[in-house]
């Protein structure tokens, strides 16, 4: 019964979020219905002492990073360098390739840390106006966005500052650049087979007399793209590298600055207590967010008058994206947090160490946290929460690297999370105009890949000794 009333919250919040309900409003009310069938009088103090706890500290933790990284996004698109980036990687590639112009460019935008949902509608309107000339079917824009945004520049590759390459940070006490090796090979096999993949529907489809689509069954075409972007390319691209070099240069100085110490105190004068700050916990979320300062800072000294005309409006946008993104994560980490507590929860943990490999299990444990959420952020913190000691224990004892536990976490996250009930694919379909059942095929075949390749990972790990 314990493990049907965690079953049926889980199962509860993946319907919810599948018929497009908001995930703020049902998290809460799920965890509550889980806490009020296993013991009802326990549901207010489980509500303001577990739930909004875990809540309040996900925020205190990540959401400057949401917001810097909302910010910086927005900022790349208002001052037209995500545009000069993307004329200057079609004309580099080709229009005639526009499946890895289209990876290429969007992979530059993600890894140099614009956020997966600023990407999809800074780069659709181009790779529309590449397929259409091309001749390709529309409905491989979505996974061919999908496999630049939401696969290795969003976990595998090291140094990514996208969230679910820091969450693993604060547990695991790594940083962003985790097993750099394991990381960029998981990259170039995600990469590769996706291509591969694509490319081979292409074909299929080409041979099947399939086109871009008739224009009267369309939806959601954007306007041509004929304008000249008016950045030079290596300008646009410069806010990206000083996002990528700032956050490796941090992660490298935060720890000589600090002396070593697992924790820095200040005192401040209206205070009467010091306040403390855990640098194990708070080291790679510095860095990310000091190198995201660096990335707007960038910005606005090379486009400042075009920046300026717009950035009251942009920043509102960007702040409200940030605010939903981040409450949206958070409420999924303090739902985690209270079916974490509960007697069904703990059969599965029981259950779960019957894997007896510790990367595997992490594995597992992560994509499948990820895929009933139908968020890798979610998932991730959900499972952290509840199973890193475990985690952290079992891989210590086996003498596995905790940047390899922080590398695995990380890429199971992006796995089984891009379920059809997934944030970002509902948005990506929404964006491109396409459907479920004309696109989403070829977004579970990146999940598949995805999902296959942290067992790569691992068994590379485990043949090499790469970390």
């Amino acid at each position: 019964m314990a493990v049907a009333i965690a079953a049926l919250a889980l199962i509860l919040l993946m319907l919810a979020a599948y018929r497009g309900m908001s995930v703020i409003l049902m998290a809460p009310l799920l965890a509550m219905l889980a806490v009020f069938l296993t013991d009802p009088a326990a549901v207010p103090t489980a509500f303001s002492g577990l739930f909004m706890d875990k809540v309040a500290t996900f925020l205190k933790l990540y959401f400057p990073v949401f917001l810097l990284g909302a910010l910086f996004g927005k900022l790349v698109e208002i001052s037209g360098f995500s545009r000069a980036i993307v004329m200057a990687v079609i004309g580099f590639v080709g229009a005639g390739r526009a499946i890895p112009a289209i990876m290429i460019v969007t992979a530059l935008l993600t890894y140099g840390g614009v956020s997966v949902f600023v990407a999809v509608f800074a780069v659709y309107p181009f790779a529309a106006e590449m397929f259409r000339r091309a001749d390709i079917p529309k409905r491989l824009v979505p996974a061919t966005i999908g496999l630049g945004a939401l696969t290795f520049t969003m976990d595998a590759l090291p140094g990514t500052p996208q969230i679910q390459n820091v969450i693993p940070a604060s547990f695991f006490g790594t940083t962003a650049w985790a097993a750099p090796v394991l990381g960029v090979i998981g990259s170039v096999v995600i990469a590769a087979a996706g291509l591969a993949y694509l490319n081979w529907r292409r074909r299929a489809m080409a041979a099947a007399g399939e086109g871009y689509g008739a224009p009267e069954t369309l939806v959601n075409e954007p306007d041509r793209q004929e304008e000249a972007a008016t950045v030079h390319p290596l300008v646009a691209l410069l806010p990206l590298l000083v996002v990528g070099l700032g956050n490796l240069a941090l992660t490298l100085l935060i720890p000589r600055i600090t002396g070593g110490a697992e924790e820095v105190s200040i005192r401040l004068a209206g205070l009467p207590d010091p306040v403390t700050a855990k640098v194990t916990q708070q080291a790679a979320l510095w860095a990310v967010e000091g190198a995201l300062l660096m990335g707007i800072a960038t910005i606005l000294l090379f486009a400042f008058p075009t920046v300026a005309r717009r950035f009251a409006e942009g920043s509102k946008a960007a702040v409200g994206g940030a605010l939903l993104a981040g409450m949206n994560t958070a409420v999924e980490y303090g739902f985690g947090g209270v079916i974490a507590a509960l007697p069904g929860f703990l059969v599965v943990k029981d259950a779960l160490k019957a894997v007896p490999n510790p990367l595997i299990n992490e594995a597992i444990t992560v994509t499948t946290l990820a895929g009933i959420t139908g968020s890798a952020s979610g998932g991730l913190s959900i499972a952290l929460a509840a199973m890193a000691d475990q985690f952290v224990a079992a891989g210590d004892a086996a003498g596995i690297p905790r940047e390899v536990l922080h590398r695995v976490a990380s890429m199971a996250s992006g796995g089984m999370d891009s379920l059809p009930h997934n944030g970002a694919v509902i948005t990506l379909l929404a964006v491109t105009g396409l459907t479920h059942r004309q696109a989403y095929k070829d977004l579970f075949a990146l999940t598949l890949i995805k999902t296959m390749t942290v067992f790569v990972v691992i068994a590379v790990y485990y043949l090499t000794g790469l970390v």
